[in-house]
């Protein structure tokens, strides 16, 4: 994936950490930045009497105060750096942000989610629903304490002959073929024509090398852990500097519920993470 347009969000009670960091990552991959800047209003509990409606109306001109506050605040440092950019504002309710953050994502190659966002328990998810399944653009996650780049050393891909993983793969392929080494990584497979394949790894890992990727297969046995928890680890033990893979969930009314290994490698990353649906 070559990107030429980064979505960064920020959320309203961030430093600029996750913003600085997507200048460095836009000004590397020479990519116009695209910041939104966002807010959920939360609508008052307890009914609608005089009180309760006096101070939601309160709190949501705070937030709309601050949220231009940021926003001023993220076009002055921008104005400073040497990139191409644009900063939106985002206030919304909260059960519309994920159409809301679909929508925006529609139009960037791929969604950074720095490590300042994954630390606001009350919107992330909110925002990683958005981004992953209402867009067909892959997201970044960058947890913090690393930096972002779309030029790593080793990749893990997180294999298991399906549509999600495949599209994953194909998302990354700019990422794959530039990298030094990549491990297809499939934990406990079973062979089978039509699943894994007799050989299990073998198709994906010859399609990544007639790309000019270096590829390797590694078979891994859980023991009893988890999918994420073996994925994680391995990323660890091969200094893998990026995990790509694919997500997965179900529809249950307008709500997407993450998968069990989606969600766990979201919520403790060793590394940084490209996915996409």
């Amino acid at each position: 994936m070559q990107a030429k347009t980064i979505l960064s969000i920020i959320g309203i009670n961030q430093n600029d950490e996750d913003l600085r960091a997507a200048i460095g990552l836009c000004r590397a991959a020479g990519a116009h930045l695209s910041v939104l800047e966002t807010a959920l209003a939360i609508a008052p509990i307890g009914g609608y009497g005089e009180v309760s409606s006096s101070a939601w109306a309160e709190e949501r001109e705070r937030q709309l105060e601050k949220l231009a506050q940021q926003v001023a605040a993220a076009k002055t440092l921008l104005q400073s750096s040497d990139i191409s950019f644009d900063v939106d504002a985002l206030f919304t309710e909260y059960g519309w942000v994920e159409n809301e953050i679909g929508e925006r994502a529609r139009y960037a190659d791929l969604t950074l989610i720095g490590g300042g966002l994954l630390a606001e328990d009350d919107m992330r998810w909110r925002i990683l629903d958005g981004a992953l399944f209402q867009s067909p653009a892959p997201i970044f996650v960058v947890p913090k304490g690393y930096v972002a780049s779309l030029r790593p050393r080793t990749v893990l891909v997180a294999w298991d002959s399906g549509n999600e993983a495949s599209h994953a793969v194909r998302a990354a392929m700019e990422q794959l073929t530039a990298a030094e080494k990549v491990h297809v990584v499939i934990v406990d497979p079973h062979a089978s024509t039509r699943g894994n394949g007799e050989e299990p790894g073998a198709d994906v890992a010859a399609f990544l090398a007639r790309h000019g990727a270096h590829v390797s297969v590694d078979i891994l046995a859980s023991g009893g852990r988890t999918v994420a928890e073996v994925l994680r680890q391995h990323a660890v033990d091969t200094g893998s500097d990026l995990i790509v893979m694919g997500a997965y969930g179900h529809s249950r009314m307008r709500e997407w519920i993450f998968g069990g290994t989606t969600r766990s490698m979201l919520d403790a990353a060793p590394v940084p993470l490209m996915m996409t649906r």
